[in-house]
């Protein structure tokens, strides 16, 4: 953990702009209070368009280098960007009724991003952001000639850097922003699962190299102008130092720093759903109802063991699997060494997740939870549906995992009070105990009729 905070050090500190917009120390590899939680922007920001105000993902946005293009082109892009904008299009999801009004936090937000993207449209029609001409030079073959003839950028358009609870909308004001931006920009919005490992299979591709994190820097700029990453979050040490010198690459190659904005909203979105029990099942005579829903979702179709790829050669056994839908036990799905890429090329291929037996967590089964956090993180990101049984409803799953913070706040046992089964469980984690929330807030949607029926 120490190498983790030194390495997420220098990043913050390059993160800082001149005049130290990154006061905070929510900003980083920070969870509300001290995880690594936020999404940032390789060139400009992106956008996922949900039905409800809330998300809970922290993203980031960074504006790369800016280049000319041809004056037909300026003219096409700048009459695009004076049609519409964030703001304009936040307003009018609101006056159909589609968004919820009267949140000043988001309103205060969408101040923000206008102002981002009439500084791209500026740059861009005073040729400072290059929309079309893509380099013809490989990620290495750049990185060589590179080595003779320095490379100057700069760009003068500050990123924004959201962060804030769960459920607020960070991830839906980002998305909105993302569709307002022309169709003709190179543009990319990724989540930070996904980016990770297109970092590592780039890393893979160029071994050998002296740097070859230069060589993936400079692949992902020539890949988008305007790249987001949703949901920012580091809690492996390899990953914390590759991206500590990755995105010092990045800035080189021209990509500001952030101004950080907090949307300071107290209003948990996903929570104003219509919840409903949906498909998760509560107790352990509950099992038959999930195989009877199983069954009757693959309807005629056979189900039966199936493998799934995963990335660079790894492939995944589903134990059940038909008509787009799988069947584990939890033991086979969390209380194994599997991650976010195992659960990705899971949802590549299916839509549905029957899950049997999720129990409470606590200290005896962190490594599962920590796996658990993941499997909803990319199902939710990935718009699947989920079928479980449980213990407990969501908002109990986690009850026994608390901050640093907390645990000082639980009163100290006396000498004449034993310590019980409870607390010799209780799991003092700060990752989890940020986690937990989103989780349950997700946990929560998930089961609401919108999501069930926006998936369906």
């Amino acid at each position: 953990m120490g190498r983790i905070v030194g390495s997420v050090r220098h990043f913050r500190s390059a993160l800082r702009g001149q005049n130290g917009v990154l006061r905070r120390p929510k900003c980083l590899i920070e969870n509300n209070h001290n995880n690594f939680h936020g999404g940032f922007v390789d060139r400009v920001i992106s956008t996922n368009v949900e039905k409800i105000n809330g998300s809970v993902r922290q993203n980031a946005f960074m504006v790369s280098r800016a280049v000319s293009t041809e004056t037909a082109a300026k003219e096409t892009v700048s009459a695009e960007l004076n049609k519409a904008g964030p703001l304009v299009e936040y307003e009018r999801r609101i006056a159909a009724s589609e968004l919820a009004d009267g949140d000043t936090c988001q309103l205060g937000t969408l101040r923000e991003l206008q102002r981002l993207y009439d500084q791209l449209g500026e740059s861009a029609d005073a040729g400072k952001l290059n929309l079309y001409s893509y380099s013809e030079k490989t990620g290495r073959s750049r990185w060589l000639w590179a080595r003779f003839i320095p490379q100057s950028s700069y760009s003068s358009v500050k990123g924004l850097y959201l962060y804030g609870g769960v459920g607020t909308g960070k991830t839906m004001l980002m998305d909105l922003f993302y569709d307002q931006l022309p169709c003709n920009w190179r543009k990319k919005r990724i989540h930070f699962h996904d980016f990770m490992l297109n970092v590592h299979s780039h890393l893979q591709k160029h071994k050998g190299v002296a740097d070859p994190l230069e060589v993936v820097a400079g692949e992902i700029s020539d890949e988008a102008i305007l790249l987001c990453l949703d949901e920012f979050m580091v809690t492996d040490v390899a990953d914390a130092l590759i991206l500590n010198r990755l995105f010092g690459h990045l800035f080189s190659n021209g990509l500001e720093r952030c101004v950080a904005y907090e949307i300071a909203s107290s209003v948990d979105y996903r929570k104003l759903t219509s919840a409903q029990q949906g498909f998760y099942f509560i107790g352990k005579d509950s099992l038959e109802l999930l195989k009877q829903k199983f069954r009757e979702l693959i309807g005629e179709h056979e189900a039966r063991p199936r493998e799934v790829e995963v990335v660079m050669g790894r492939t995944l056994q589903v134990p059940l699997g038909a008509k787009g839908c799988a069947y584990f036990e939890f033991d086979e799905l969390c209380n194994r060494p599997l991650g976010a890429a195992d659960y990705l090329g899971l949802f590549k291929n299916f839509h549905t997740l029957a899950l049997e037996g999720v129990p409470i967590f606590g200290l005896h089964n962190r490594a599962a939870a920590y796996r658990f956090v993941t499997l909803v993180d990319v199902m939710y990101e990935n718009k699947a549906r989920l079928m479980c049984t449980a213990e407990v409803s969501p908002l109990q799953l986690f009850s026994k995992v608390v901050t640093i913070a907390d645990a000082q706040h639980i009163a100290p046992r006396t000498a004449s009070r034993s310590k019980g089964a409870d607390e010799s469980d209780l799991c003092v984690d700060n990752e989890l105990g940020f986690a937990k929330d989103r989780i349950i807030s997700r946990l929560t949607e998930m089961n609401s009729r919108e999501y069930l029926e926006h998936h369906a």
